[in-house]
């Protein structure tokens, strides 16, 4: 007989939840709403003033919100600015022409754009990076058509396995993907990679990190590289000096 936690947990799976709006703070509500109609294509669904608690909100998105995500900007009377922090990291955006919505951003006086369109590393989906006016960041991706343009909410958690539980368990949301793409990288330049290689796997071994590609050459480049992540989980490459000239040649 199912215990009274498996029973909620198992009704938490069954219950038809949907992601209705993300609620955060701008300095200039009218300047936002400006920005995210002409640079996003995004409508103006309802706005509100509360006098009483000295605050007006605007809910923006592609469609209605009983079947549509929305962004819920509030602005607190007199406070035109904002620290975001770094636990944030930004909102998608699928568009069918991320080209066309960059020019749409530099056409604008109050966004910018923070990445030129192009692949992704490794990939061939074509992505921008937009900011708004206040710092708020917009990732554009190249996708087909979709009824939910506003699509990802990207967040920086201190254990991933923790939070995918969580929100599996508190919400019964389920894991769609995963990926681990180290998104910063450094390249050091070595005289001898398979030697610098094996003085990381000593360090590795006793201070964490690991390899992550063994030394030897690049298919089609032949240029010898060895790869890491550190105990932080940034990346860093190690590139044979000599094949590196010859790649500048």
């Amino acid at each position: 007989m199912a215990t009274g936690s498996e029973v909620v947990l198992e009704w938490n799976k069954q219950d038809k939840k949907r992601m209705l709006h993300a609620v955060y703070r701008v300095g200039d509500l009218d300047r936002t709403i400006k920005c995210y109609t002409e640079c996003f294509g995004m409508k103006l669904l309802r706005k509100r003033d509360v006098p009483a608690e000295k605050y007006s909100n605007a809910f923006l998105g592609f469609g209605p919100e009983d079947k549509n995500f929305a962004l819920e900007l509030t602005y607190n009377y007199g406070v035109d600015k904002y620290e975001i922090g770094e636990g944030f990291g930004h909102f998608a955006i699928a568009t069918e022409d991320v080209n066309k919505m960059a020019e749409a951003v530099k056409s604008s006086c109050c966004c910018k754009i923070t990445r030129e369109p192009g692949p992704v590393k490794g990939g061939s989906t074509v992505i921008a990076f937009a900011q708004d006016p206040d710092g708020y960041m917009f990732e554009l991706i190249q996708r087909g058509p979709t009824p939910e343009p506003l699509c990802q909410v990207m967040l920086r958690v201190g254990d991933l396995e923790r939070s995918i539980t969580f929100y599996e368990k508190a919400l019964g949301m389920r894991l769609l993907r995963k990926k681990d793409v180290p998104e910063y990288k450094i390249a050091i330049g070595t005289d001898d990679v398979y030697k610098s290689a094996e003085a990381v796997d000593l360090a590795t071994k006793e201070l964490g990190g690991k390899i992550l590609r063994q030394p030897g050459p690049l298919p089609g480049i032949n240029t010898k590289i060895a790869s890491f992540v550190d105990p932080d989980g940034w990346k860093v490459v190690l590139v044979d000096y000599a094949d590196f000239l010859k790649e500048l040649q």
